[in-house]
């Protein structure tokens, strides 16, 4: 009996928050160890179905990298990064659309439909999605690596409107008819921005953002994000994060979160508890 009473207290707690986010649209970016680990990924499946059951409109995006390099080290073709950025000829484009679209895609598809939800798979050339332009750096030649120029999300609210869930792969399309491989953090801040999003979440393999005593730092202002990338706390990959969540905080959307999906139900556990996991980035604290 005690357990059911407990069960029943995490409803009552979770009913403000069903009501707050009520028929909102919350974008997450899928990656990292809940995208490889199978009990993660059945778990990210289901929690994203019952996002749509209780009225929540979730829109998925998601990466691959890893997939990526271990089809190209398969084929003997070795991953090359600037930056961070995957340098993409030709034959490295094939992959990623091989991987990302045909594979990835239609694997997160199939297990959220699997678990009662109704998933539609999309790459950023899909309806015009996402016009991608080419990254240019000094220096290097970078091939089909891409970057967001613009986003249409009519496509998105129509799935939306129509109880479909979408999952994009970050792939999007050039004005001149040629793929982009686009970094899947950049795809779903600009596509939160462009739906006005409630939140943006991004899963990541760490806590969240650290501060100096190396500590998870629980919620950021937009200018105290700026100071932990300008004093150097805040390093490496974290930066693009951080990048990326204050572009979109900027661009209107409410709320983003660097949350650990290495964590059960980390997405939940995100929207529908007063403590929440990781960190949340906004205008203010």
């Amino acid at each position: 009996m005690k357990e059911n009473i407990e069960k029943i207290n995490v409803l009552f707690e979770s009913l403000p928050y069903i009501r707050k986010f009520l028929s909102k649209t919350i974008v997450i970016k899928y990656g990292g160890a809940a995208m490889v680990e199978e009990g993660l990924k059945k778990s990210f499946a289901r929690d994203v179905v019952l996002l749509k059951y209780v009225g929540i409109n979730p829109v998925i995006v998601h990466g691959g990298g890893p997939q990526i390099g271990g089809l190209l080290k398969k084929l003997g073709k070795e991953s090359r990064f600037v930056k961070g950025i995957r340098v993409t000829d030709d034959e490295t484009m094939d992959v990623v659309e091989m991987v990302l679209v045909g594979k990835v895609n239609k694997e997160i598809v199939g297990l959220i439909n699997y678990y009662g939800g109704k998933a539609v798979g999309l790459s950023g050339k899909d309806g015009g999605l996402i016009k991608a332009k080419r990254i240019r750096m000094k220096g290097e030649e970078m091939g089909f690596a891409g970057d967001v120029e613009a986003i249409n999300p009519s496509v998105i609210e129509t799935l939306d409107k129509n109880n479909f869930i979408p999952v994009i792969a970050p792939v999007g399309g050039g004005d001149d008819g040629m793929s982009y491989n686009i970094n899947a953090d950049t795809v779903a801040g600009k596509i939160a921005s462009a739906l006005k999003a409630e939140k943006l979440i991004l899963l990541t393999d760490v806590q969240g953002v650290l501060g100096k005593d190396r500590g998870l730092i629980s919620s950021l202002s937009l200018s105290d994000a700026r100071n932990l990338i300008s004093k150097k706390i805040a390093v490496g990959g974290m930066i693009p994060k951080l990048k990326c969540c204050m572009e979109a905080v900027a661009g209107g959307v409410s709320r983003a979160h660097i949350i650990d999906g290495r964590v059960e139900h980390a997405v939940l556990l995100e929207i529908f508890t007063d403590t929440g996991v990781g960190t949340a980035i906004g205008l203010k604290k």
